[in-house]
């Protein structure tokens, strides 16, 4: 939900205070978007999905993985800055994390849908994701217990939880069953 009428520019985002009430900010096209806490079930697939590319990043090398809704620039003038559940960059994208928000598009986004998300708002970050530099999407759905899969506007699949998900350029030789994000 829109919160603002007047542009908002990245650099004000970021020495914004947390709102009190556990929502997370976002900034779309320097409108001030702001989301409710998502549940429990959310969290902890959030977590599991971390876990898994992690346990990748350990055992194959290089790359950073991150989470609770780290804030990544995907455009200027206006600004925007999205809140993906998980984003990962591979070394030779970002060879070291900021400590503000990445200016880099990570190589890999991760929307884990929580109840209060619309279908739009999150088809509209997927859509603003590959037009601005991230290779690969997963939209995972907890109450589903699918992973719609983008690579790009036109090569897109739905897998359920017994079919392997792979990273293909963006993860090389990543693969687990769909239905680890969900246990």
């Amino acid at each position: 939900m829109a919160i603002t009428e007047k542009l908002i520019i990245a650099e004000e985002l970021l020495r914004m205070p947390a709102p009190p009430d556990g929502s997370r900010l976002e900034l779309f096209q320097g409108e001030l978007i702001q989301t409710t806490p998502a549940g429990a079930r959310h969290g902890a697939c959030c977590a599991r999905v971390c876990l898994i590319l992690g346990r990748y990043i350990k055992e194959k090398g290089g790359g950073h993985v991150a989470s609770n809704d780290t804030g990544v620039f995907t455009e200027r003038h206006p600004d925007t800055v999205l809140a993906p559940d998980l984003a990962y960059w591979k070394t030779e994208t970002l060879p070291e994390l900021p400590e503000g928000f990445a200016e880099v598009a990570p190589d890999l986004a991760v929307e884990v849908v929580s109840p209060s998300d619309t279908a739009a708002y999150v088809h509209r970050k997927v859509l603003h994701y590959l037009d601005h530099g991230v290779l690969l999407v997963w939209v995972v759905d907890p109450k589903t217990r699918t992973v719609t899969v983008y690579r790009s506007r036109r090569d897109v699949c739905i897998l359920d939880e017994a079919e392997e998900i792979t990273g293909g350029d963006v993860l090389p030789g990543f693969s687990c069953r769909v239905g680890e994000f969900f246990q």
